[in-house]
């Protein structure tokens, strides 16, 4: 019987360290904005809409902390772009269509300040691709291991000419000039941050070669962060985005992230949803 007490006195501290454990992996998630882009026509995004409509964005960022460390999902458009200087640093069509109204308080580094985080504090800045409004400001994080696909960063620096190199593309080259001696890690599929499982990279091609989302495992759920691998409800419903590198890649990445949703119960929440955004943007995700 003794014998008996000790074994589940045993078990039952194992039980409460792996809690405990469990407990501590657990990351919380913030979802901000760079500002917002519109209003405009959303079949100006999304060509196969069937209906004419004015729509307003999000620039989605995310910030998590981790008991690990504390990371960045995407640092939106680049300081530049705010207060009158889209056409100093960006192509004026960009300008003209996508209408950024980004004040320097939605620039990444004060939004974090404003959570009580700073630039330096950062370990981690995970990038879901290089496009303009998702890789801006990244010279914030000189000290920052950065995650990013392979093929990605190789876009970054010299992309496929029907994926933007024109000056009028979505990919800017002063958003990373400056950046070659940074730690970046070239990923080649999915990738575990912390080693836990809280945390994980997902690869989702389609968007552009080398696009990535996240799969966080909070305190009370599973969500996956698709970024541009769904802008909006609209692209859940069947209405494929446009600016896509492949049609075929981005609806197999799309159906991946699906059957996240179906299967494992994930919430998904989609970097330029208007309404999603209205709904849980600008506070801890609970």
């Amino acid at each position: 019987m003794k014998s008996r007490r000790i074994a589940s006195a045993l078990i039952g501290l194992l039980c409460a360290v792996g809690a405990s454990v469990t407990s501590a992996a657990e990351p919380k998630v913030y979802w901000t904005t760079s500002g917002f882009f519109g209003p405009f026509n959303i079949q100006g995004l999304i060509p196969t809409y069937p209906t004419a409509r004015d729509i307003t964005i999000p620039v989605s960022m995310w910030i998590l902390d981790h008991p690990k460390g504390l990371v960045v999902f995407d640092t939106g458009n680049n300081v530049a772009v705010g207060d009158g200087g889209c056409k100093t640093h960006w192509a004026a069509g960009n300008c003209d269509f996508l209408k950024p109204s980004q004040k320097r308080e939605d620039v990444i580094d004060m939004q974090l300040k404003k959570l009580g985080y700073s630039v330096d504090k950062v370990k981690a800045v995970v990038h879901s691709h290089s496009h303009l409004d998702h890789i801006g400001n990244i010279e914030m994080f000189p000290n920052a291991i950065h995650l990013i696909q392979k093929k990605e960063l190789y876009q970054g620096w010299w992309p496929e000419k029907f994926q933007g190199r024109a000056l009028n593309g979505s990919f800017v080259q002063a958003d990373i000039d400056g950046t070659r001696d940074f730690n970046f890690v070239e990923l080649e599929g999915d990738y575990d941050i912390f080693g836990d499982g809280s945390m994980m990279i997902l690869s989702t091609p389609g968007h552009t070669l080398g696009h990535q989302s996240m799969k966080v495992k909070t305190a009370g759920k599973t969500i996956v962060i698709t970024q541009d691998a769904v802008w909006m409800k609209e692209n859940l419903e069947g209405y494929a985005a446009g600016l896509n590198y492949s049609v075929q890649d981005y609806f197999k990445s799309l159906n991946r992230l699906k059957a996240m949703r179906d299967l494992e119960g994930a919430e998904i929440l989609m970097a330029h949803d208007g309404d999603q955004y209205k709904d849980k943007g600008g506070r801890w995700i609970k």
